[in-house]
């Protein structure tokens, strides 16, 4: 599903953020990505979706190599996988319902499809009933779930979830990441960028540790392994 090969990544001002990063990823894992603030991670996940592209070495994605990919193929890649944000990300002016349904909307599909879609989606994250919401009126962990709900609207075969309970209370936090397991139960890759201790140590999964720009820890049922 993912495979990285002597992958570096030097950007103009000099900074090397991967330094030589191998990885590979199979289809259906859940994978927890750990390391300190400036290790790499993001820059790791960017590739994935091709925000970044590397320096040199090779990624290829769902049988696509990114490194050589024509823009005009890039739509086509995000279209599998979904990116979950810390900051959630949602268009303030628009229903929960419609920011959900605007992720299939720009590929145009029928108003028929994107209604059925998008309520099954708000089943799964458990907010039919806060469709005609607006952002402003949820709470952080509902806003959340409307992002997850809009990452998963196309049935991406990965997800990305950069840091998604790092602006939660632990309680929502726990809700946050059962959805994410039911999921990657479904068959979705998931990975998940995390600072968070408790979760790595109490939902063992495997665990990639970045350092330096490197994969210095790559255990299948790992821990966090940082101090806080």
């Amino acid at each position: 599903m993912i495979d990285m090969k002597g992958v570096y990544k030097t950007f103009p001002n000099g900074v090397t953020a991967l330094n030589g990063l191998d990885v590979q990823i199979e289809q259906g894992e859940f994978v927890y990505v750990v390391g300190p603030s400036g290790a790499g991670k993001s820059t790791f996940t960017k590739l994935i979706y091709r925000e970044e592209k590397p320096s040199r070495g090779n990624v290829n994605v769902i049988d696509m190599n990114t490194s050589t990919m024509k823009e005009r193929k890039v739509p086509m890649l995000r279209r599998q996988i979904g990116v979950v944000y810390q900051d959630f990300r949602l268009l303030p002016n628009l229903t929960v319902y419609e920011n959900v349904a605007f992720a299939l909307e720009v590929i145009e599909e029928s108003k028929k499809n994107i209604k059925q879609r998008v309520m099954e989606v708000l089943d799964q994250v458990r907010l039919r009933n806060k469709a005609r919401f607006l952002p402003d009126e949820l709470s952080g962990g509902e806003q959340q779930r409307v992002s997850i709900a809009r990452a998963i609207v196309n049935r991406p075969k990965i997800l990305i979830a950069d840091e998604p309970t790092g602006n939660l209370d632990p309680e929502t936090s726990w809700e946050i990441m059962h959805i994410l397991d039911e999921i990657n139960a479904g068959g979705t890759t998931v990975l998940m960028a995390t600072h968070s201790r408790e979760i790595v140590n109490t939902i063992p999964r495997r665990v990639i540790a970045i350092e330096d720009g490197m994969v210095v820890r790559d255990e299948m049922r790992g821990n966090y392994g940082y101090d806080d």
